[in-house]
């Protein structure tokens, strides 16, 4: 990569930009999903429930959702350099009170800082990478950012487990801490405003209706595997999280410079986009909280060779995001993504018939191929959206295709967790076969347990067809319908 022009006219490496990117970026979108095998160990330390530690995953996600679209304002009114530094500062801040956290409030609270700066620094990686390089080279530029999307919160439970095991959980913060602190300091001389700003007031009512609307929505979804779809708390809140977005979203559409423009759906492209990721973003995100359950209790695994047994899969999308991408820039979104969702469909269907003596390679193989298979789907399908779009709207399309896909990752967690709940509870034998005949009642619960993932493994086969059809309507040819090249040659992030 040679040099680009950044907007001060002033050339700088486009390699070492994006190595000092990928590398920060990685550290923050690992945090998703470490501690997800750690949380047995946090509840004896600081002696808390599992509902309780629980938070540490949830209230990370909430904060992360509530500040992907506050990220568009974020992005269009201070300069990148400043924006990824104080992003990755404020991560860094969380992640030492981890760290050094002496109660369950602290550990929490440093949680939810490093979600503010996770939820600036993701859409931001994003944005940069489609603006300093040139359209036709932009399916490579995601297939690299994909690494850090779809890679680091997939190995983030292996991690775990291992640091856990051959250490302490306050290792899962201290590795990172040295290689942020690093990160900061080289973007002072490596990192440069590469982003158009523009002074633009903040309104305050857009952050109110936004936080409150996708914190609501995103509480309720959270909550339906511990209270049902019937419970007070999660119709409550769903339903006053959608009135709230739905007023948003209304005054995005009447004010004259939005907060979050939501007139990027007016694109077919990207809505298209947007929605095929939303899809298997829900396909994805709900089997990889399913599997873990049905290795451990089913199979009787322990967390971290659970973990491992998903580890395959991960690599697979590091090793591919890549590679898919340099084949979106040769082959357009359509052609990818339908094989993808081919093999992401016969990945998923001989879950459906798993049983408690279903060998573990059989389910690291069909893993694998599922992963294989939406690496082909995500950056390409995201890239084909951005692309449709003119250069001003696309801090705002990585947001609105973020946000959107975060309320659907909770959405395909809730549904999956819940239909194995409900199937599971629905043909576990009655109590008192426990002392009448024990034998029986234990394999008549193993069966009803199985039963319930295999209802759920049903669900994401539906999300897989689903997502099929809608590939379908993307559009099939090389162009991906780039309207871009006066804009990148303003830009001059496209110049070698």
């Amino acid at each position: 990569m040679g040099k680009a022009i950044d907007t001060n006219g002033n050339a700088y490496n486009r390699g070492l930009l994006v190595i000092l990117l990928l590398v920060g970026s990685f550290c923050t979108v690992l945090n998703q999903t470490i501690l997800a095998t750690a949380f047995p160990t946090l509840m004896k330390a600081f002696d808390v429930s599992t509902s309780t530690v629980q938070w540490l995953t949830t209230g990370f996600l909430l904060v992360n959702g509530i500040m992907i679209p506050v990220s568009a304002w974020l992005i269009n009114t201070i300069s990148s350099k400043w924006l990824y530094i104080g992003a990755m500062s404020i991560f860094l801040a969380g992640t030492l009170l981890c760290w050094t956290a002496l109660s369950f409030p602290m550990l929490l609270a440093g949680r939810l800082i490093q979600a503010v700066g996770v939820g600036v620094s993701m859409p931001l990686l994003q944005t940069m990478m489609l603006t300093i390089f040139p359209a036709n080279k932009r399916g490579t530029a995601m297939g690299l950012a994909g690494i850090v999307i779809g890679l680091a919160p997939a190995i983030g439970p292996t991690l775990s487990g291992w640091v856990i095991d051959n250490g302490s959980w306050r290792d899962l913060f201290g590795m990172i801490i040295p290689i942020v602190a690093v990160v900061i300091i080289a973007s002072f001389w490596i990192m440069r405003s590469v982003l158009d700003t523009r002074k633009s007031p903040l309104d305050l009512l857009s952050v109110v209706l936004s936080t409150a609307g996708f914190g609501s929505m995103l509480y309720g979804f959270s909550s339906v595997g511990d209270d049902g779809w019937g419970s007070t708390i999660v119709l409550s809140t769903l339903i006053i999280g959608a009135i709230l977005v739905a007023l948003f979203i209304w005054r995005q559409l009447t004010m004259d410079d939005p907060f979050l423009n939501f007139r990027v759906y007016k694109s077919k492209e990207f809505t298209v986009a947007a929605i095929l990721s939303s899809v298997v973003m829900m396909a994805m995100v709900g089997v990889e909280m399913v599997i873990p359950l049905y290795l451990q209790m089913v199979k009787g695994m322990s967390a971290f060779h659970s973990g491992l047994t998903l580890l395959a899969g991960a690599l697979m999308m590091g090793i591919m995001s890549p590679i898919t991408g340099r084949a979106f820039d040769r082959f357009g979104a359509k052609r990818l993504a339908t094989m993808g969702l081919f093999l992401l469909t016969i990945g998923t269907l001989p879950f459906a018939w798993i049983t408690k003596d279903t060998a573990t390679i059989y389910i690291v193989v069909l893993y694998a191929i599922r992963m294989f298979g939406i690496a082909m789907v995500l950056m390409p399908a995201t890239t084909a959206g951005m692309n449709a779009l003119p250069m001003n709207m696309i801090s705002h399309g990585t947001a609105v295709n973020n946000t959107q896909r975060q309320v659907a990752s909770s959405v395909g967690t809730a549904i999956m967790v819940s239909v194995l709940t409900n199937v599971t509870n629905g043909q576990t034998p009655a109590k008192h076969m426990m002392t009448t005949n024990p034998l029986a009642y234990a394999d008549k619960a193993i069966n009803a347990t199985v039963s319930g993932y295999h209802a759920a493994f049903w669900i994401a086969i539906g999300l897989s067809l689903v997502a099929f059809v809608v590939a379908l309507f993307l559009k099939g040819n090389r162009e991906h319908s780039i309207h871009l090249a006066d804009d990148d040659a303003q830009q001059g992030g496209a110049a070698s």
